[in-house]
């Protein structure tokens, strides 16, 4: 056969015959299913979707769907999950395989891996985002040493409780493994109506009557729940309610709870107890740690040891991987945590429930910035469980889901509300402007020391709730009114280089800045009003003065024979001594009346500072108390209220730039500090008119607590904020000045409270400043005794006082959800803001392909830097369309490699 002949056979016969060289270490397929959908760990937007890889036979047992996975993609070892095996792949080419299983444990469960790509789709992220924030990092100590339930074994339940399904059995939402959230959702759509919402019978219980708090005990007193009874009864829907959860139902509803006695922990327990009665598990989420403390101790007490399990980021990874792998395998079916609860695997769910969803807590910080308001709406609805939304004031947002019948409200009768409800008077009223004209400057009016003291003389702790925590958190310049800035150079700069000279020292505290107590002035002769109501000033005959706003004395700074100045408190407070030595030292020193502070001048132009160590941290009014570690009192970065340091600036020439960060104040005999860099500012003058006299624009927790322990030195003043949270108080008398949020619960309620700087909160340029300050006031007032008085510092015909007043939050929302509706905001519509470089922000609103009534705002600056902000609006129902746009636009940017980042919010809770 000649060569042309060759050319007439098939391509087989001519074709070498296939070497074992070319089979050799070739991957050996599973024999059933050999490809794996895996859902690569990418935060790339254009690559957020599963991709095949080979199962090799080695792998068939272990790789089923739900394990983690590492699998080679772009040439590196990246991580997966594993999401489902099918028979054929779509891709034509050669796959490539699975290289390990890290773990035989299957933690993604298929309704969690579909909630993922709902709430993925919804915030316009990608599906590894949200696993991220979905599933913990693996321990593997943790996962090693947890037992695994038998199969034949059923969770621990009472005896005639019917469990349905296996213990470690999960959720089917009838979606596959990383399907999309289909239409119909609570946030967009209505939904089908009747199918378990509560009913309108019921029983109606009235309370009345004061009683011990409900937080701390079982309520036996008067007004509390007597055993036998429920705390559901106190509501006509209440026990309908929860006769639905016991019976498998799945009714949605918003929940009002009643202030006082009751609390919220015990009705949200036994929520969970009819649920896991019915057979089914519970999810609770609230904002906080302390609110988790509160609602774990109610659920052990109602449940029983061992049936729940409390998640939080503070219990460290070993123990919380600990306890998610006991609700993954259903060792426990009822899960109560901070917003990452959300995501809990609990098997056969039939309750998700979130406690004051106003709260900002509840809003992810990382993308796609998910609300558990909306993921535990999407849950509850993709796997028909019931929902509950708690709290004492209503949102917007809930308000909404009532309005378009997709929950049912749960409200007291307003006989039952009145006779728990705290007595609110606003100070601004006519009649005490009245017999008090002083009340409109005054920080603490007369009428609120009346109920301070009112309530001490009851023997009960009374609180004080103060919206910004420190000391004195801003300061401006006394004369034009400047905001205080600091003028430091940036904490590291360029240095000379080799050979040059040696730069300027500049040392970072200088003499006295004429700054004086809590913000006085100590040198000066015009007059001022500082935050607060306080004056700054010079007296006659010499003596400078600093009037506190707290009606009762103040501060003097006199200048005595040999140069001797003394500054003494006018509330049986502190003094200090300053004595100038020939050596061109100076000396501060306590006074007859307590401690203070040492300042010397050593050479070099550098000072030293040295406080008295019984009096690091002290509260006044308590002198035995010790300010906390890690608290504002401490010097920062090694740099505080000691030694002073030296930093080298750039090179001579060189423009000097500043840190421009804000300054404050740690204490009342400190030097202002910049709250960004951290260092002392002692010789600061205003870069507007040169005066180095500075004034408090807002007074903090710390320095009122400081002002109520003068006012009141007998009664122990204790602080619950950032520094730490008190989560409880006991019954004794006590000044408790708490930041909003951080309030804690008094054994028995508090006497009396007095919600201080009523502007802070509803003057703030924010869109939900009406409704947040409202949900701060009610939180606060929920934990006072049925009746007891109550003083809000602003004005009475404000619409948010109001609410507080009547108790009534519910009109509050539902003018607050009109209001919004008229000027197209959310919850009324859907937003999304693109916040980013100014070019990019534009470009990627012109590439992407928005929905056709989509409308732009903007974009505007947001800052200095460059960066400006659009926001797009649509209708409800245009929700889904304006998400699958904007992470379109997001995925073509990103398989460009455009360097500027463009962040996408959707939704976000600040709009303004």
């Amino acid at each position: 056969m000649t060569d042309s002949d060759d050319a007439l056979l098939p391509l087989d016969a001519v074709r070498p015959a296939a070497s074992s060289k070319d089979t050799k270490g070739a991957v050996v397929p599973a024999p059933e299913r050999p490809v794996a959908r895996v859902a690569v760990d990418s935060p790339l937007p254009h690559l957020d979707r599963p991709f095949d890889y080979l199962v090799p036979a080695a792998l068939h047992e272990t790789a089923e769907p739900g394990v983690r996975v590492r699998v080679r993609f772009a040439g590196k070892l990246v991580d997966g999950f594993l999401l489902e095996r099918v028979d054929e792949s779509d891709h034509e080419g050669r796959l490539m395989p699975l290289e390990r299983v890290v773990s035989p444990e299957r933690v993604l469960t298929p309704e969690i891996a579909g909630l993922a790509r709902a709430v993925a789709d919804r915030y316009a992220g990608t599906f590894t985002d949200v696993l991220r924030l979905a599933i913990p990092p693996r321990h593997a100590k943790a996962e090693s040493e947890t037992p695994k339930p038998d199969r034949s074994t059923r969770p621990d339940v009472p005896d005639g409780t019917d469990v349905q399904g296996e213990a470690a059995g999960s959720v089917q939402d009838g979606e596959g493994a990383g399907a999309p959230g289909g239409a119909g959702t609570p946030g967009d759509a209505e939904a089908p109506r009747g199918a378990g919402a509560p009913g309108d019978s019921g029983g109606a219980g009235a309370l009345g009557g004061a009683g011990t708090s409900g937080y701390l005990g079982d309520g036996g007193a008067a007004g509390g729940v007597r055993g036998g009874e429920s705390a559901w009864d106190a509501y006509p829907m209440g026990p309908s309610f929860l006769d639905a959860l016991r019976h498998g139902r799945a009714p949605r509803a918003v929940w009002s709870a009643l202030p006082g006695a009751l609390g919220w922990a015990r009705p949200m327990a036994e929520a969970v107890r009819a649920t896991l009665d019915g057979g089914r598990g519970a999810v609770v989420v609230v904002p906080d740690g302390k609110d988790v403390a509160l609602a774990d101790a109610e659920l052990a007490r109602v449940l029983g040891p061992g049936r729940h399990v409390a998640l939080t980021a503070d219990l460290g990874p070993a123990e919380r991987y600990r306890r998610w792998l006991k609700v993954l395998r259903g060792q426990v079916r009822a899960v109560v945590g901070t917003r990452a609860a959300m995501f809990a695997p609990v098997a056969e769910l039939g309750l998700v429930a979130i406690w004051d969803d106003g709260d900002d807590l509840h809003a992810e910080r990382l993308a796609p910035y998910p609300h558990a308001r909306e993921v535990l709406g999407l849950r509850a609805h993709r796997t028909g469980a019931a929902m509950l939304i708690g709290g004492y004031a209503r949102t917007a947002e809930a308000t909404q889901l009532i309005a378009g019948r997709w929950a049912r409200p749960i409200v007291a009768a307003r006989t039952t509300i009145r006779s728990l409800a705290p007595r609110v008077r606003p100070a601004g009223e006519d009649a005490e402007l009245a017999k008090d004209q002083a009340a409109r400057q005054a920080r603490l009016p007369s009428l609120a020391w009346r109920a301070l003291r009112h309530g001490l003389d009851g023997g009960g702790p009374v609180l004080v709730q103060v919206p910004r925590r420190g000391y004195l958190p801003a300061l401006a310049c006394r004369n034009c009114r400047t905001p205080a800035r600091c003028v430091l150079p940036p904490t590291r700069t360029l240095l000379a280089p080799p050979g040059a000279d040696a730069p300027p020292v500049v040392p970072l505290s200088g003499p006295s800045s004429g700054f004086s107590g809590g913000g006085g002035e100590a040198g000066g002769s015009s007059r001022g009003r500082a935050g607060g109501g306080q004056d700054l000033g010079r007296l006659p005959g010499g003596p400078s003065r600093v009037s506190s706003g707290l009606a009762a004395g103040g501060q003097e700074v006199r200048h005595l024979p040999g140069g001797t100045s003394r500054v003494s408190a006018g509330l049986a407070g502190d003094g200090q001594e300053a004595r100038h030595f020939p050596d061109g030292s100076s000396r501060m020193s306590p006074g007859p009346t307590g401690g203070g502070q040492e300042v010397l001048h050593l050479p070099g132009g550098l000072s030293r500072s040295q406080a008295d160590p019984a009096r690091v941290g002290e509260v006044s009014g308590d002198p035995g108390r010790q300010g906390p570690p890690g608290s504002d009192d401490q010097p920062r970065h090694g740099v505080g209220e000691g030694v002073s340091a030296a930093l080298p600036l750039e090179p001579a020439g060189t423009p000097a730039a500043s840190c421009h960060g804000p300054l404050a104040l740690r204490g009342g005999h400190a030097a202002p500090y910049c709250r960004w860099c951290g260092r002392v500012d002692a010789a600061w003058r205003c870069p507007s008119c040169g005066s180095p006299h500075l004034r408090a624009v807002v007074i903090g927790a710390r320095r009122t607590a400081e002002e109520l322990g003068r006012a009141f030195p007998s009664i122990p003043v204790r602080t619950s904020g950032r520094d730490g949270v008190l989560a409880t108080v006991p019954a004794s008398r006590a000044l408790v000045v708490a930041t909003p949020g951080a309030e804690p619960v008094a054994e028995g309620g508090y006497a009396a409270a007095v919600l201080l700087d009523g502007w802070a909160l509803l003057g703030r340029a924010d869109l939900r400043a009406g409704e947040e300050a409202v949900r701060r006031w009610m939180n606060a007032a929920a934990l006072l005794r049925p009746g007891a008085e109550l003083v809000v510092l602003a004005d009475a015909a404000l619409p948010a006082v109001q609410a507080l007043v009547r108790w009534d939050p519910i009109t509050h929302a539902e003018r607050e959800l009109a209001d919004r509706a008229e000027l197209g905001f959310p919850p009324a519509v859907r937003m999304a803001t693109l916040t980013g470089p100014a070019a990019a922000v534009r470009q990627m609103i012109d590439e992407a392909h928005l929905p056709a009534e989509a409308q732009v705002l903007g974009p505007v600056p947001v800052d200095d830097e460059g960066q400006e902000r659009a926001m797009i609006r649509v209708r409800r129902t245009g929700g889904a369309a304006l998400a699958a746009a904007l992470k379109g636009a997001s995925g073509v940017r990103a398989a460009r490699k455009t360097p500027d980042v463009v962040r996408v919010s959707v939704d976000p809770l600040d709009l303004i």
